[in-house]
């Protein structure tokens, strides 16, 4: 199934996402005249702040949900429907700037590839995503409950989640030599409380539960909760067990 998005519950409560992707604007060093494609650029923020460095960016997201609520919040800013495997951009950027989006891209070589396209010679890729091992407690706790409720096998996963070897070997491939990489632990403190993972698995996890019942779903979450909160719950907090990979990276 197709992730779909409800931006203004992801603008609300998961503020994270592009908070933390701050640091990666750091690796990006936008400069004034620019041209800067942000992939994923969801509500807007990080767009925005690329574009307060005086460069000229242009925001793409594959959600016309995410693209709509991120017009209404920087109106003044180029922000297209558009899915990144499917550009046709030709040597036109100085940059791509992509954060927590292409772990949600599969084949992730027809990211890749467009993404080369995109870029000048010397152009620069700065991008952050789910790396080895992101979430993997969740993950196996989700396994353990789904094959408890429905005794079936879990779905097909739509997260991509590669460790720096196997993502650094992709982009050489493609003519982008990368220049920075690192795969580290970031867990992440969940909105809502009690209630945080119920919801985190309602914006990003909704692949567990299409086709469950009502009950069925309610059995499940029920069930995950009670197998990972010795880990991942706190004062009554979830924290999910995020680990992420920042990558930059030049066109040869």
């Amino acid at each position: 199934m197709s992730q779909q998005w409800n931006a203004g519950s992801y603008q609300q409560n998961y503020g994270f996402v592009w908070q933390f992707g701050r640091d990666v604007l750091g690796l990006l060093e936008p400069k004034a005249g620019e041209r800067i494609l942000d992939v994923g650029s969801g509500t807007g923020q990080l767009t925005a702040e690329i574009a307060q460095a005086g460069a000229n960016v242009t925001g793409i997201d594959r959600s016309a949900a995410m693209v709509e609520q991120a017009r209404k919040n920087f109106p003044g800013i180029d922000f297209r429907v558009e899915d990144v495997r499917e550009i046709a951009y030709d040597g036109e950027f100085d940059a791509v700037f992509s954060n927590a989006v292409l772990h949600w891209v599969q084949p992730a070589e027809a990211a890749v590839t467009a993404i080369a396209r995109a870029l000048k010679p010397g152009g620069r890729l700065a991008v952050e995503l789910g790396g080895h091992g992101n979430v993997a407690e969740i993950i196996r706790a989700s396994e353990e409950a789904l094959a408890d409720v429905t005794g079936g096998a879990p779905p097909e996963s739509p997260w991509y989640y590669p460790g720096i070897a196997e993502y650094a070997s992709l982009l050489e491939h493609h003519g982008l030599e990368v220049t920075f990489a690192s795969l580290f632990d970031r867990p992440t403190p969940l909105e809502g409380g009690a209630a945080g993972l119920e919801r985190w698995y309602e914006m990003f996890c909704r692949h567990w539960t299409a086709g469950l019942t009502t009950a069925q779903r309610e059995k499940f979450v029920r069930a995950a909760e009670q197998l990972v909160a010795h880990k991942l719950l706190r004062d009554g907090t979830w924290t999910a067990d995020y680990r992420r990979l920042r990558v930059g990276a030049r066109k040869a």
